[in-house]
């Protein structure tokens, strides 16, 4: 694919700052920078070649799974444990970055935002 490098990509080339709280050899994780929950952390392959969990869960699903493992280790590290982990899939419904990531949101959310 003759991509330009996706905003993730660029933080995990560290060519822009982030507020990284996790990394693997296959994942990074970092702060939103928009949070929408008291905790909002972003998990990411290092990889761009996933542009949605779709394309993730049927091409690659041990990445998906350490994903969601990286996920729960985040929550229980960062808000007790209880969290929503949220993929946006497609520009209709609110993807605005096409490279796969997970939106881990605890701490107090509005039971009703996100539904």
């Amino acid at each position: 694919m003759s991509e330009e490098p996706s905003i993730f990509t660029k933080i995990v080339n560290r060519e822009i700052p982030a507020d990284i709280v996790a990394e693997t050899d296959d994942l990074i994780a970092f702060r939103d920078i928009h949070p929408q929950a008291p905790v909002h952390l972003l998990v990411v392959p290092k990889t761009q070649q996933y542009h949605n969990v779709v394309e993730l869960a049927a091409r690659n699903p041990a990445l998906m799974a350490s994903m969601v493992a990286l996920a729960s280790q985040l929550a229980d590290r960062y808000c007790g444990g209880e969290f929503r982990l949220v993929f946006n899939t497609g520009e209709a419904a609110g993807q605005t970055v096409f490279h796969v990531h997970a939106h881990v949101l605890g701490g107090g959310l509005d039971e009703g935002s996100l539904g």
